[in-house]
């Protein structure tokens, strides 16, 4: 079994030049492969190559970007294209501004993307989560208040919405400023 570490950002890190690990009872040996030392061609030969080559060797990113970009757009099968612009999109992003990217990769396609719809549904979902739990705890905050202003005892607020007493203090003392 051939087994192979990459590194995609550079890093003085002194782990860069292991290519051992052992602990009792076993040891690995593994190729290291620094993508900043690789020539950015090599990225180029192959679609799904091409999100790396930004992370390659070159003196200028911006360009080399640019230059996946035009690769991607040459990419016939719309699906694989997606892909590979959201992929190269992500990697980017280790070593470019968002801005810069967003330019130049064209954002649309990214969207058509299994990968950026992914996360798309993940933020959305969370987004939803904590809308949610906002609107639920703004909902209490609410009754508490009624409650409050229609003389319930504290203990009875707390017991009914399940705040705590400092809460439903704070709440009261709200409501005695308003007055």
């Amino acid at each position: 079994m051939r087994q192979v570490v990459i590194y995609l950002k550079e890093t003085s890190s002194e782990l860069v030049q292991q290519n051992t690990f052992t602990i009792p009872g076993t040891r690995h040996e593994f190729e290291v492969i620094q993508l900043w030392e690789q020539p950015t061609e090599v990225f180029l030969r192959y679609p799904g190559l091409f999100p790396f080559a930004v992370l390659g060797e070159t003196d200028d990113r911006a360009t080399t970007l640019q230059q996946v970009a035009q690769e991607i757009i040459g990419i016939p099968d719309q699906r694989l294209q997606n892909n590979v612009a959201a992929a190269t999109a992500i990697l980017a992003g280790l070593v470019l501004e968002k801005g810069l990217i967003q330019r130049v990769l064209l954002r649309d396609n990214m969207r058509e993307s299994v990968i950026y719809q992914e996360i798309e549904a993940e933020a959305e979902a969370k987004g939803k989560a904590i809308g949610i739990a906002e609107g639920k705890a703004e909902g209490i905050h609410l009754v508490a208040v009624n409650l409050l202003k229609s003389q319930m005892s504290l203990a009875q607020v707390v017991r009914v919405t399940g705040l705590s007493l400092e809460e439903a203090e704070l709440l009261q003392q709200e409501i005695e400023g308003e007055l």
